[in-house]
């Protein structure tokens, strides 16, 4: 399966509790690189966040952020200063008895001292872990396939450029092995021709003369090497048409492309033989940095 390794994708999910957001984000690599940042009161659950990637996501570079706020409406907490109170209690008490001030002390007056009241927010209890796993495993699943199916689309487009690429080289190398074929034929001829010299010598030695063309014509034969490039090129097909991730493999497909390519430019005959593989050379190379995007 072509499916590319740069993708991303995002969603909050929101409940009367908590509020999660889920990033995740992912590029190319040569192996799956996973990188999580969650809060820590969520550490446990790290393992389970892996595995939910893991299921979904072979190779890359990939960015998991998750974030959590809680909901809940704080409570507040009054508490009275009561040593304060008390010693203000006295001191009023004289007070009135001297006659400085009159009347009991209302609750505004209280609220005239910051030393009397003390009025906290009250922390809400942080949701525990049991209860937050299965929300996060759904918004962690929810933003992989998400995430997925970017990576899927994005391999569709990698596939027909791969596709046609792969057609354009069965193309340039049927050529190239044509081009060989006349090649050869001239070659023959030309053999010919000197053999047909040669024997006008007296020292010519017939049977060292046909070992030398033996070994000539095959040096310059590519038979082999035109049939193990079919077949790459039929193997390129069955792999980008499998479920599996083939990313790898189609890389390993072009070196060894490559290198039949490479024999085929040292042995093969024909004017035109040496062009066609400077064109398939550019060709693999243009493979190459596109495979580098698929997983």
């Amino acid at each position: 399966m072509i499916k590319s390794m740069t993708g991303y994708a995002s969603l909050t999910r929101d409940d009367e509790t908590v509020t999660m957001t889920v990033t995740v984000k992912s590029v190319n690599h040569r192996f799956l690189d996973l990188q999580l940042r969650i809060p820590p009161t969520l550490g446990t659950l790290e393992s389970r966040v892996r595995a939910i990637v893991q299921q979904r996501v072979a190779r890359g570079r990939v960015e998991v952020t998750v974030s959590v706020q809680q909901r809940r409406v704080p409570s507040l907490d009054v508490e009275l200063n009561e040593p304060f109170l008390e010693a203000l209690g006295g001191a009023l008490d004289r007070a009135r008895e001297r006659g400085h001030i009159a009347g009991p002390m209302t609750p505004a007056d209280l609220l005239r001292f910051p030393q009397a009241l003390s009025i906290r927010e009250k922390q809400p209890e942080l949701a525990q872990e049991a209860d937050m796993l299965p929300r996060l495993e759904a918004a962690v699943g929810a933003a992989v396939e998400s995430l997925d199916a970017m990576r899927l689309k994005e391999g569709e487009f990698l596939r027909a450029d791969l596709d046609a690429r792969r057609d354009l080289l069965g193309s340039l190398f049927e050529r190239v092995h044509a081009g060989s074929e006349t090649g050869m034929d001239a070659l023959r001829v030309r053999l010919a021709e000197r053999v047909k010299s040669l024997r006008t010598e007296p020292l010519a030695d017939e049977t060292l003369i046909a070992q030398e063309i033996a070994r000539f014509v095959g040096r310059s034969d590519i038979t082999e090497e035109v049939v193990r490039f079919r077949g790459h090129l039929e193997h390129w097909k069955a792999l980008s048409e499998s479920a599996e991730p083939c990313g790898r493999k189609l890389d390993f497909l072009l070196q060894e492309m490559n290198r039949e390519v490479n024999t085929v430019g040292s042995k093969a005959e024909g004017s035109t033989v040496s062009e066609l593989v400077v064109s398939l050379k550019a060709e693999l190379e243009k493979m190459r940095e596109q495979v580098q995007n698929v997983e």
